[in-house]
Formats: C-alpha cells, structure tokens, sequence
C-alpha cells in the first residue's frame, strides 16, 4: 500500500513538470510573435548623394610635398592581416630581393601606422580623379596600378609644390611640363589641371618605360630624370632598378642615386600593396563611383572667369576646386581653354558663353590713372606684368590722367576685389584701393629689393635658401598669400648687395644649364632656375662650373644652411667643386653642420 502511494505521488510530480513545461513553450511563442519595440527599421542608403547646390569640394590648400626617407621602423610588429597584404603580389612587385623587401615593409608600416591619418586623406582626394587617371592609363596600355604613383607624388593634390618647384598631382616641373603639352604662364599652370596632367604624365611615363623597357626602372626615371638613370646604368652594369640600388656605390659622387631615388620605387610599391588590400587593412574603400561628373567646356580668349562662376551660382572658391590650373579670374587672352563645370551647371554656363557681351567684369578690377603714375609702376602696385596690362587695355605704354585701366584679378591676389564693376568712372571711384598698410610695405621692399623670383621659384623655397622663414618675407614684403610672379621683386631681411649678387649669379648660371642642356636636344627633365640649385627631379645638365674652372674672384663668407651640401654650394656660386674643397682645406667627404663657415671665390 505504501508502494502505491509513493508511485502516485512520482506520476503527479512528472505531469506537474510537464504541465509547466507546456506553459514555459507556449509564453515564449507568445513572445516571439508579438510585436518588436523600439528597433528602427532599416534605411535605405542613398548612393552619392550630390546637394542641391552641387558645390564643389574645398580646394586642396597648397601644400609642400616632402617625404620623409627612409621611414624610420616605429618598432611595432605586423598582424596577419598586414602580413599577408605585405606578402600580395601585382604586376609590378614580383620577385623582390630580401634587400628591397625590407625597404618596402618600412614604407608599408609608415603609411599603415604612423601616417595612416595621412594615406586616409590621400584615399579621399583618390576619389575624385583615381577613375579619370585609370582610364587614360588603360587607354595607354599602362598597368593600373601605376596610377597609384600618384599618392607618391602629391597624395592626388593638384595644389602640390616641391621645394624644387615642382607642382600639380604629378609634379611636373615647369620645362618638363611644358614639353607635354601643360601651358605654364602668368595666366594658368596647367601642371594642377588633374585631368590634362593626367594625360601628360601617361605620355611621359610611356616614353621612360620604352627608353629602359624596365617598370622600375622608368618609375625611378621619373623621380630622378632619365638621363640620370641611362648614366648610372652605363656607370655599373646594372640590370634593373635594384640592382642598381646595390650598385650604387660604385658611381661618383655626383652621379650616385639620391636617396629619395634609392627609396622611391619601394614606396610605390608598399602603396600598390596598401592599395590591393584596403578592406582587410581597415581602410574605407572609396566607392569611386561617386566621382564628380564634370563636364569640359571650351572657352574663349579673355572670358571672365569670375563672372562665369557667379552664372553658375558659384563663388571664386567653389570654381577654382574644379579648376585648379587658372591663376587669374581671366582666361588667357590669347588662346582658348578648358573649364571643368557640373553637368548640373552646364545650361548656365552654356548661356554665359553665348552672351559675352552680358558679363558684369567680375574678375577685374578698375584703376584710374593718377598723376605721375606709369604702367610699369602700376605693374608693380596690382601684381601685373606691364605685357599684360598692354595687352589687355590694348595700350601702347602713354597714359594720360584719369584714365582708366583694365586690371585682370587672381585667385591668389588679395588685393582685386570680386564685385568690380564694367569700365566706368563710377565704377572706377568705387573701386576698392589697395590696402596702405600693404601697398606702403610692397613699395618700400620693391626699392630695397634684394631678389628677383624667377620661374618655378617658391616663397618656401626662397626662404629656406635665404636662411629666413616664409611668415617673415611675407611681412617684409606687403604679402597676404605665397603666390609670386616672375620679375617680382623681393627684399630679403638681412641680405644686402653681396646677397643679391650671389642670387643672381646663381640664377644665371642655372639658366645657362638650361639653355645647354636644350641646345643639346636633351630630353631629360630639365631643372627649374631657382635661387637655390637644389637636386630635383629632371635636372640633367651638368653646371657650367662643373665643366670649367671658374677664375678666382674676390672672397665671400658663406654660411652654410640646413640641407648644405659640397656640391650644393658649389652649384650656389657657380665654382667647380674640387675648388671649393681646395680653398677651405676639405676632403671630398667633409660633413658640413648648419651654422659652419666656408670662403668661396666668386667669379667676376
């Protein structure tokens, strides 16, 4: 009897269990089909959105490209994702020699570590002109993947400038530039136009790549200018870039690779690495199918280019980020040229066009001639060459009072106004005046000008060769910007007459290098006469000093500077070398410190 009631009791606890079971399955049904709360439905992402407005993006600011080389290793080792990036091949990074390899796992680690801030900017700006340069590569039967050299060179800024004086996304240096067809003139730098350098620089790369038949070595030919390379082959024996690399030692000082050379084909290929693996190395891929869809439009000699982006419902800023190459708010006005608008732009830009004779002359700005003024003292007041003033008020060089004149305005000079009006003496009492704090500046530093800009020079690169920094020529010169023209005059703190001389002495006789070199049908990239002779790429003619000895002339004090060379300074002055290390008791191998001393015998 007791057996059956504890059996009893087993059977009423297992239904119990179960009951509770049935109604644990049944509440968690009821609660996987009621209603979900507080969970935002999905929103469909559109795909580029573009504003009402299709403004442009800001223009790129203009900034100095230097790289650091060699990257110093940060010390952190890779994770298997970056191994295993660092491990892809493409067409172009096969078959590296351990030595090579090492080189680009530093500039890999350096653009994926340290600068990733900074190769995530370059991604950004890719966006815009990456699809245009693949295409004309692709066209050209060039690797895509050369078209990566581009982050190499300026990071896909068309507002790019090398100390050198090298300029655009490709930095082309003004001669090679214009060799390829890129107009370079008071009106317009084309060198900055990203879709027409593009094309030049297909054309250019083309050309290296048949003269050596070798990827790497036409890269390297690139940086360094071809003639260099051709030398340093014939001078070693060398079969291809890196075993030039090895090779390096057995060339002269002065034929050697610089080490930007030495490291520039590993840095393109970490970046093509980087590139080929962007997701699986956290990167955000651009969708490059969001690129700007700008149409070219053909416009006349002399258009108002101001008056055009205020008929697109445009300021100054929002043109010049799709049109980079214009330096006036006038096109030339002796050729027709290329503006870049959006499609959505293109009906008024259109109708601008067909009615000239509507424009409000908003790029120019209205002088009336003063009592004893002269277009070459006007020239000098606006920042305008007096040939341009001739040419565009079709004047023969007399003035007469009262008078008004025509004055083109730029982007980059602050003292044209964007509101001035059609050529009237209404407009003309409106026009707003130059600053006098400014105006009084530039014309005192004119009449103690100490310098002549000549072309390609830079305001950074006229500061570092004079010892002084580009905040103080800016000060001393009545300077708002760092846009400079050729035949502008500049004073130079603390550089007197001798200063002056040494300058000019050296612009002579990088000029003269220049005209030999294309005398000689050299088709290598050719130097840009600057004030300092620095090494840059394309600089393939010999100074005249190295060919001939200089004859001993009167005794200058020179101090050396930060980056001096030997070498350096013996192309400053124009003196061979040897001389140089003679008259101050040096062997070729001295090492000069910022601050040392070193007599040089100029030349009469």
């Amino acid at each position: 009897m007791q057996r059956t009631r504890l059996l009893s009791s087993a059977l009423r606890a297992r239904r119990a269990a179960r009951l509770v079971l049935v109604l644990a399955a049944v509440a968690l049904l009821a609660a996987g089909c009621a209603p979900k709360k507080n969970i935002p439905p999905v929103q469909p992402v559109e795909a580029c959105p573009v504003p009402p407005s299709a403004a442009a993006p800001a223009a790129e600011p203009e900034e100095v490209v230097e790289l650091p080389i060699p990257p110093a290793d940060d010390g952190v080792p890779l994770t298997p994702q970056e191994w295993a990036a660092l491990n892809s091949t493409g067409e172009l990074d096969k078959d590296l020699t351990p030595e090579a390899r090492r080189d680009v796992e530093l500039h890999f680690k350096y653009f994926t570590h340290r600068a990733r801030g900074t190769f995530e900017r370059y991604l950004k700006r890719s966006q815009n002109y990456l699809p245009h340069i693949r295409e004309v590569f692709r066209q050209q039967g060039i690797p895509e993947e050369v078209a990566y050299l581009a982050i190499v060179e300026s990071g896909f800024n068309p507002n790019a400038v090398s100390p050198a004086g090298a300029a655009g996304v490709w930095q082309f240096m003004p001669h090679t530039g214009m060799r390829y067809g890129l107009s370079y003139n008071w009106w317009m730098d084309e060198r900055r136009d990203p879709y027409k350098s593009a094309r030049a620089a297909a054309d250019y790369l083309q050309k290296l790549y048949g003269d050596f038949g070798d990827w790497h070595l036409a890269l390297a030919a690139y940086n360094a200018g071809e003639g260099k390379i051709s030398r340093a082959l014939e001078g070693t024996g060398a079969e291809d870039f890196f075993d030039l690399r090895v090779k390096n030692h057995m060339l002269d000082g002065k034929a050697q690779l610089r080490d930007e050379t030495r490291q520039y084909v590993p840095r393109f290929i970490a970046v093509a690495k980087i590139m080929r693996n962007l997701e699986s190395l956290g990167f955000q891929a651009p969708d490059y199918s969001c690129a700007p869809k700008l149409e070219p439009l053909r416009v006349k000699p002399g258009t108002d280019l101001m008056a055009l982006a205020q008929a697109m419902g445009q300021n100054w800023n929002d043109f010049s980020a799709n049109n980079p190459a214009f330096r006036r708010y006038i096109s030339p006005p002796d050729s027709h040229t290329t503006v870049y608008v959006h499609a959505m732009h293109l009906e008024a830009a259109n109708a601008f066009l067909a009615k000239p004779q509507q424009r409000s002359y908003a790029g120019w700005r209205v002088y009336k001639v003063r009592q004893g003024d002269t277009l070459d003292r006007i020239g000098k007041r606006c920042g305008v060459p007096v040939s341009v003033l001739k040419r565009v008020n079709k004047s023969g060089g007399k003035l007469r009072v009262g008078q008004e004149l025509m004055i083109p305005g730029g982007g980059d000079a602050s003292s044209f106004t964007a509101q001035a009006g059609p050529p009237s003496s209404k407009a003309a009492s409106a026009a707003k005046p130059d600053k006098p704090s400014s105006a009084r500046t530039r014309d005192i530093a004119e009449r103690r000008a100490t310098y002549i800009v000549k072309q390609g020079d830079t305001l950074y690169g006229i500061a570092r060769a004079q010892g002084s920094s580009v905040e103080t020529l800016q000060k001393a010169n009545g300077l708002s910007g760092i846009a400079l023209q050729v035949g502008q005059k500049l004073y130079i703190p603390d550089a007197g007459a001798e200063a002056t001389a040494i300058a000019r002495q050296e612009a002579e006789a990088a000029n003269k290098a220049i005209v030999a070199s294309a005398s000689r049908g050299n088709a290598e990239r050719a130097a840009t006469p600057v004030a300092v002779a620095s090494t840059s790429r394309g600089t393939s003619a010999k100074p005249a000093a190295a060919q001939a000895a200089a004859p001993l002339g009167r005794a200058i004090v020179y101090k050396v500077q930060e980056g001096d060379t030997m070498w350096a300074i013996a192309r400053k002055f124009n003196v061979p070398p040897k001389d140089l290390l003679r008259w101050n008791n040096l062997d070729r191998d001295a090492q000069l410190k910022p601050g040392d001393q070193i007599t040089v015998h100029a030349a009469q």
